[in-house]
């Protein structure tokens, strides 16, 4: 096990230093923030110093040599609008993408389960297929438009939560949390949901096919024949198995709800990172942009790291094919 968690810590070490080279030039290729940033009656000198401050006067390859010897020991440069550290504005909207995430993930994982598993179960009944109706209505609709939706139906027309914004946080082991207050919850609640949705149509339609699959293999025939009582096939001998593959998608779908509530954030004002890139990306400041993806590519690492040993633990056959290896 240590010496497959430190091949994949030295894969991810490689993939960081490619994707940096990829981001950087990308981002760093497109446009020019001086003319955003500065005032447009400024004249060339003006220019040519602000060009200068900012590191922009330098060859891109130059630029990247600089962003990369700065990485190496944290820092990942800062922000070209306010003149703080990138990483430090990024860190200090972290933990409301977070909490968004792990809501919607929540969500999506106590709805979808039962829900899938029901669908699975009796797949003939109207239960089921109204299920798998709504599973693809939450494949189908648009992220932005059902937000919106939700806005209009509960702020607008019954005033039962707020629309935007972020409601008041406490402090839980050194992060600031809205979950944990009634206010901060009703503020959650909206963009948490529009967050799920089609995380929840996906776990829906993953564990119903894996229930299905399930039912028909030879250990829950086995288990029937033996007069195992079916609540108990059902949440063993099925839900065990299916778990594994769902883990696997879940640990990814996590990373992509922190790497992709840019629209959720915006739509509901919702303070986190996602917002942050796009208040960033409007006046090209580039050191934030660049910070953000790194993190993301990172958390992503991560992610898949830890589900690679989640997996061992669901399934044995992984662990002794790792022995053997």
């Amino acid at each position: 096990m240590l010496a497959y968690i430190a091949r994949r810590l030295a894969q991810s070490v490689l993939a960081l230093f490619v994707m940096s080279a990829l981001v950087f030039v990308g981002v760093y290729a497109i446009g020019n923030p001086v003319d955003i940033l500065i005032n447009p009656q400024a004249d060339q000198a003006e220019i040519a110093r602000v060009t200068a401050a900012l590191g922009l006067d330098q060859p891109m390859w130059k630029q990247y040599w600089s962003f990369l010897s700065a990485a190496l020991s944290g820092d990942l440069g800062k922000s070209f609008a306010s003149n703080v550290s990138a990483i430090t504005l990024i860190l200090e909207r972290m933990p409301a993408t977070v909490e968004l995430a792990l809501v919607a993930m929540i969500i999506a994982i106590v709805l979808g389960l039962p829900l899938g598993l029901w669908a699975g179960l009796k797949p003939d009944s109207f239960a089921a297929k109204s299920i798998m109706a709504g599973s693809i209505l939450g494949f189908s609709l648009p992220t932005f438009w059902v937000g919106l939706m939700l806005i209009m139906i509960f702020s607008v027309w019954l005033g039962w939560l707020p629309s935007t914004g972020r409601g008041p946080t406490i402090d839980v082991l050194g992060l600031q949390l809205s979950m944990f207050t009634w206010d901060g919850l009703k503020h959650l609640l909206m963009p948490a949901t529009n967050l799920a949705l089609f995380k929840l149509s996906l776990l829906i339609r993953l564990t119903r096919a894996g229930t299905r699959e399930a039912m028909v293999q030879d250990y829950v025939r086995f288990a029937r024949a033996k007069g195992v009582p079916e609540r108990r096939v059902v949440s063993v001998h099925v839900l065990k198995n299916i778990l594994i593959p769902i883990v696997t998608v879940l640990g990814l779908e996590f990373g992509s709800l922190i790497a992709f509530a840019i629209v959720t954030e915006t739509i509901f004002a919702w303070p986190g990172m996602g917002k942050l890139l796009i208040d960033s990306i409007n006046v090209l400041d580039r050191p934030v942009i660049v910070a953000y993806l790194m993190i993301i590519v990172f958390l992503f690492i991560v992610i898949n790291l830890v589900v690679d040993i989640l997996y061992t633990a669901l399934d044995p056959r992984v662990r002794l094919s790792g022995a053997r290896a």
